[in-house]
Formats: structure tokens, C-alpha cells, sequence
């Protein structure tokens, strides 16, 4: 089960998933044993599968985003999914339901990069179609 303070763990952690387990306890007003076996419970159990860099500043405002939806022939998802996981610019894939079966996020330094990622992405075997959208802002990330 997770606790309500599990839960407010897990926001401090996506907020800032570097803050020192001190200072977590300190804001949860736990003891830093108490938040660290909580860590380490939320780990094991797969809460917590990981963490990751929150790519920020003049190098993020840089990229250029797209979203991808992705329509695949059923029979070829599994490789399709794994092909598309290959492409280093593919940030994150979702699964939907829908006229598309995929949503890739796809991010690029320039244009010119976004939009040869895209041809690549169409040109996938099992790929039937494709529609994009590029992100012109971002108004807020949690």
C-alpha cells in the first residue's frame, strides 16, 4: 500500500528527484532512516522505477518537439515499437487508443534533424501513416 506520505514523497521526488533525503525528510517531517527505507520500499516494489535528467534551460528552450501520431499494421506493432525505440530523438512512446495506435514525442535540435526523424518514422516497416504536430510552447511540465 502507499501511504499518504508515500505520496507526498514521490511529488518532492518529482519535483526535484536530486534533493538529499536530509532535506526530504525535513520537508516530510519524517526521520531521514524512515524516508530512506521508504525510498528504498518504493524501489523494490516498482514505485519508483527510476529517475532521470529534466533536461532544462538554453539547451531545452532549443529543441524543437513534435508529437507523432502513429497508425501501424497490427501485426508488425511489437517491431514497429522497437524500431521506434532505436531512434535516439524518440523521447517517450505512448500507446492510445484511437484512430492512431502510437504517439511518439520526438525531440531535434533544428527542423531540418525533426524533420528527417519523421521521414524516418514514416518510412518504419509497419508503419501505415503518420500525422504531426509541432509543439510551438510549452506552457507548463510537471
Amino acid at each position: 500500500m502507499i501511504s499518504k506520505q508515500d505520496y507526498r514523497l514521490i511529488d518532492l521526488l518529482r519535483r526535484n528527484a536530486r534533493a538529499s533525503v536530509t532535506d526530504l525528510a525535513r520537508a516530510l517531517d519524517l526521520s531521514r532512516s524512515t524516508v530512506q527505507n521508504r525510498i528504498n520500499r518504493l524501489e523494490a516494489t516498482g514505485v519508483i522505477r527510476g529517475y532521470s535528467v529534466d533536461l532544462g534551460g538554453e539547451y531545452s528552450r532549443s529543441l524543437v518537439e513534435a508529437h507523432v501520431s502513429i497508425k501501424v499494421h497490427q501485426k508488425l506493432t511489437a517491431k514497429t515499437n522497437s524500431e521506434l525505440e532505436q531512434i535516439s530523438q524518440v523521447a517517450q512512446l505512448y500507446s492510445v487508443s484511437g484512430e492512431y495506435d502510437l504517439i511518439a514525442i520526438v525531440q531535434a535540435p533544428s527542423l531540418e534533424e525533426l524533420s528527417a526523424v519523421l521521414d524516418e518514422i514514416g518510412n518504419l516497416e509497419g508503419v501505415e501513416r503518420t500525422n504531426s504536430s509541432v509543439v510551438l510552447e510549452t506552457r507548463f511540465r510537471r
